[in-house]
C-alpha cells in the first residue's frame, strides 16, 4: 500500500520531528509512505475574507501534491469519526477494493479549502477538538501504524 501525507507547514521543533522519523520507520514494514509538506499562507488579519484566501493558496499547493487516482481522505473536524478498529477496516477494505494509492491531508491552523474538502472521498475527524496541526501529523502517524497492527492481528493495540 502507497501512502501521501501532505500536510500544510514545516515541522519545526526537533521532538516532532523524532516523533515523524519514528513512526515513519514503524510504518516502513508495513507500507510505503510519502510526506509532503506544503507552505503556510501568511494570514494578514483575522477577517473571514483573508482566512478564505489562505485557505484557497494552501489548497491549489495541496491539489498540486495529490498523487493521480489517489484515494483522497481530507483530516477534518467536521469528518467522519472512526473507532481505530474501524480506522484500520477502513484502510483494509480499500486494499481490497484496489485502492492501493491513498492519500491524506493535514491542512494548517485554519483548516482546508472547500475545493480540497470537496475533492475528498472520505472527510475523516480524530476529534471534535482542534490539534496543532503539528501535533496531528505525529497523532495521525501513530494511528496509522496503530491500524496496520490491528489489520496484520499484531500486538500493539490496546
Amino acid at each position: 500500500m502507497n501512502i501521501q501525507l501532505i500536510c500544510v507547514g514545516k515541522l519545526n521543533e526537533r521532538y516532532w520531528k523524532e516523533a515523524v522519523a519514528e513512526y515513519q520507520k514503524r510504518l516502513s514494514n508495513y507500507c510505503t509512505i510519502s510526506i509532503e509538506e506544503v507552505k503556510e499562507a501568511r494570514l494578514t488579519d483575522s477577517s473571514s475574507e483573508a482566512e478564505e484566501k489562505v485557505k484557497d493558496a494552501e489548497g491549489k499547493q495541496i491539489i498540486r501534491k495529490l498523487n493521480r487516482g489517489a484515494y483522497v481522505i481530507a483530516l477534518d473536524v467536521q469528518g467522519k469519526q472512526l473507532s481505530s478498529e474501524e480506522f484500520a477496516r477502513k484502510i483494509e477494505d480499500l486494499g481490497i477494493e484496489g485502492k492501493s494509492n491513498i492519500a491524506f491531508i493535514i491542512g494548517g491552523s485554519i483548516g482546508l479549502s472547500k475545493e480540497v474538502l470537496d475533492l475528498a472521498d472520505l472527510r475523516l475527524s480524530f476529534s471534535k477538538m482542534t490539534f496543532p496541526h503539528q501535533m496531528m501529523r505525529v497523532i495521525f502517524l501513530e494511528q496509522l501504524y496503530r491500524a496496520f497492527k490491528i489489520m496484520k492481528n499484531e500486538t500493539y493495540h490496546k
